[in-house]
Formats: C-alpha cells, structure tokens, sequence
C-alpha cells in the first residue's frame, strides 16, 4: 500500500456545537486510527524530529511501540522523559517542533506526532497503567520547587525520579499553573487530563503544598535555612499582565486575558452559579492580540454567551503568533478577525462601562527587531467597535515577589531571573530557575525543557556537594 501523504484527520466536535460548550473539541484517535498514523513514519537512521523536541522525546521509539499496538510500551517510552505526556499531545506547538523537522513532511504532511503522543498518553490513562509509587531514601536530599506549573512539575519529576525528596510550593489554591488557570477547558481538561498528570508526579513521591506564597510563607533564603531544602528550583512564571497604556483601561469591562482565563478555568464561572464566580462579557467582545492566549480568550468569550468576537490584531495573519490549528478553530466557529487593526482607546458611558473600542487600521513597514514587519499606523484611518468587553491579550510578565524578597538574585532589566540557558543556574548558589520566569511568555514544552535542564543541574551540583563533603 502506498505511504499516504497526508496525516489522518482529527476527529473534532462539529463548531455549530463546540462554540456553545465548554467540552474538548479534539476527540482524539482511536486505535485504528493511531496504528495507521504510527505506520506512515518512515524510521529515518538519523531521525531528525527528535531534534525539534525540547524534552528530547524518542519519537522513532515510542511509533514503533504504537505500530505494533505495544501501547505500554509506548508511554513507558515517552515517560522516560515527558512527565506530562496529556498535556503536551494537546498544547505543544508540534508544527514548529518535532513535526517541523519531520523528513516526511518534504513531500507532504508530517507524521502526527502531537496526536500519536496524545493516544499513548490517553489510553495508559483510561486503562490506569501508571507506574507504581516511588518513594525516595530516607537519608535523600531535599529541594524545593515553586511553582507547579510546566517547568516546576517537569523539575520535580525528574528530580522524584533520581531519588530525590520533592516538595512544590503552589501560590494557588489548585496545583498546575497555566495548565489550570491559563489554557480553557476545551482544550486541555482540568479533572480528566491535568489532575491526573499532577496525580501521576506526585506518584512518583513529589509532595505539593498549595496556598503556599513563596516570597511570603518562606523566603528562598529560609527554604535553603531553617526549612532545610538543599536546593531551590523556582518556576513560577509569567502571570503579570502587560496593558497598552491607552485612554480607558481602567473602565468597567476591561480584563486582562490572565484574570478572564483565570476566572473562567481555576475558578469556573462558566459554570456559574454553581461556582461563585460571576463574569461578564455581554454581546459583543473584542480581544486585544494575537496569540494562543488571545484565541483563548476570544473562544472562551464565545462559550460565555458573546454573540459577536472581535480578535483586534495589528499584523497581518502571517504574522499571527497563534498555532495554526488555534486560528482555524476560532475562524470556524465564527470569531471575527479584525487585521492590520491597533486599539487607541476605550470609550466608556457615564456608569464607567465599555461602550466601544476606537481602532486606527495599519500598514506593515520594515521588519522589527523581531524579525516581523512592523505596524505602522494609517493616519485618518480611525474607526469604532461597539463592544461590551475588552479583553487585553499581549503578554505577561514575571511578577516581582521573588526577586524583591530574595537578595542576591539576579534579575534582567525585565524583570526576569537571569539563569544560565543550559543549567538553570541562577546568581544564587543553590538556587536554579526555569520556564517563563526565565524568558518571559513562552510555551508549554519549553518550559518543560527548561525543567529537565534544571533538574539535571540540581543533581550534578548536589552530588557535586555531597563528594566534597566526603
């Protein structure tokens, strides 16, 4: 039979249904499905999309494994160095990673790595054939991980794996990070997916305190003192959100993507009222950016009762940072992209409510120091949106409670903890940090990398600690 060039289609819920629930919209392969998938990797000698995976996953190993339906085989695989194998298969921008260098996709379509990693991870969940508890050595060396979201579960892991004893201090009340309050529910679900890859680290030995502060429970200097931790790997992301300092901002119905995302999926009030979470979005919302954050919100807007979603972005959709796979979704579900546009200000009526988004439409220019053609505005070219809601989706920033309450600690002119990019070995001796704390707004895979980079590092400088104390 002849190698199909195409990849097989992922089955989705229809988008005259999906946009009016908040259930994945990815289904998933079935076994089938995923065996003839498997079978359309060509098994290169030098295989090629290993290097475009920031956990450095056997992609070649764990196929093998599904195309002769060893499906055990196949997690066990990808667990050797993925600890959050669910997560990934759903969120990882597979197109710019290990499928980008996948030798098939030269003639056609990439094998679907993303959505083989999924159905391995998927089904050792529905069939519970998780590995047994792992309990660390009495006498083991103890470190501290702040943050539980990619980068801090991925360190901690890694580290339960090579015997140390883990515990993760959470600021929230719900471990997982932006895997919890970040990416909605109908794309990464909380209880059937996120909860059990926590479930799964902490199998390993990995304790998790939530309501945990760090910066104000314990300092870093206490954890590594008195709390007797002897290391410290902080994680704790990029939650600050950024606004574009124009003319009403402050007016009632303006969110922050952060806030809106983090409401509608930590503290679910999209199913108000049975959470006590209200929110507002009424008829009409537009979002500010172009991102996965931005498709996010405005998808999420849509479940939430908006009969009309505006993504107000001022680039082209070649420049769109979003996944492809996020855009088309939000494209057939009827959001309104509303290009080469910038917001100048939010109009408001005299209550201090949103009544409308004044925009200037934008030309592209030379490319930035992005490498992206920069938006220049049109002059006169100003028009109206009515809208109800505005919500700001154009990054975040680190917030600053680490670096304030810890002297010694290194920090960019971002605000960012400066760590070395191999080892996550930070100013601080003892003290390593990774993820978007590092390098601002990131994904979920990189964060993850920067994780096992560090918990790599971590075990070289313990057990470079514990030899020379002989």
């Amino acid at each position: 039979m002849a190698l199909s060039l195409k990849k097989h289609p992922m089955p989705v819920q229809a988008p005259e249904v999906r946009a009016h629930n908040f259930e994945e919209v990815a289904l998933g392969y079935d076994g089938e499905t995923a065996v003839a998938e498997a079978e359309r990797c060509l098994h290169c000698k030098v295989p090629q999309c290993r290097k475009g995976c920031p956990v450095s996953v056997d992609i070649p190993a764990f196929i093998a494994k599904i195309k002769e339906r060893d499906y055990d085989g196949a997690i066990a695989k990808i667990k050797e160095t993925n600890s959050l194998p669910a997560v990934c298969g759903r969120v990882c921008p597979q197109e710019n990673q290990c499928e980008k260098y996948c030798i098939l996709a030269k003639k056609g379509e990439a094998v679907g790595i993303g959505r083989l990693e999924r159905f391995a991870a998927d089904r050792a969940m529905a069939e519970e054939t998780e590995a047994a508890p792992v309990q660390a050595a009495p006498n083991a060396q103890h470190v501290a991980v702040i943050g539980s979201g990619p980068s801090g579960l991925s360190c901690a892991g890694d580290l339960a794996k090579r015997g140390y004893k883990v515990t993760i201090f959470e600021a929230l009340h719900k471990a997982g990070g932006v895997l919890s309050y970040g990416i909605p529910e109908f794309r990464l679900p909380k209880d059937q997916v996120v909860q059990k890859e926590i479930e799964n680290i902490e199998r390993l030995g990995v304790t998790i305190e939530t309501d945990a502060v760090a910066g104000r429970l314990y300092t870093v200097d206490e954890l590594l003192g008195e709390e007797g931790f002897d290391a410290v790997f902080i994680g704790t992301g990029a939650g600050l959100p950024r606004f574009q300092g124009i003319p009403g901002e402050e007016l009632s119905g303006v969110y922050s993507a952060n806030e809106f995302l983090t409401r509608c999926n930590l503290m679910k009030a999209y199913r108000f009222p049975e959470y006590a979470t209200p929110i507002k979005v009424g008829e009409t919302a537009a979002i500010v950016g172009g991102g996965n954050v931005a498709m996010d919100a405005a998808r999420t807007a849509l479940r939430l009762g908006a009969k009309k979603v505006y993504i107000v972005y001022r680039r082209s959709e070649a420049e769109l940072p979003a996944r492809a796979e996020e855009v088309a979704h939000a494209k057939e579900e009827g959001i309104d992209f509303r290009l080469l546009t910038n917001p100048v200000a939010i109009e408001g009526d005299e209550n201090g409510w949103v009544t409308s988004l004044r925009c200037i439409c934008m030309e592209l220019g030379e490319p930035d120091a992005s490498g992206r053609r920069r938006p220049i505005p049109i002059e006169g070219s100003e028009f109206t949106l009515p809208v109800d809601t505005v919500i700001v989706a154009i990054g975040t920033g680190p917030n600053p409670i680490i670096a304030q309450t810890t002297p010694g600690l290194e920090t960019t002119k971002r605000g960012n903890i400066a760590a070395d990019e191999e080892t996550g070995k930070t100013s601080k001796e003892g003290v390593f940090a990774g993820g978007d704390i590092v390098t601002g707004a990131a994904t979920v895979i990189l964060a993850m990398g920067a994780g096992r980079k560090a918990a790599a590092a971590i075990d070289a400088y313990l057990t470079e600690k514990r030899a020379k104390k002989g």
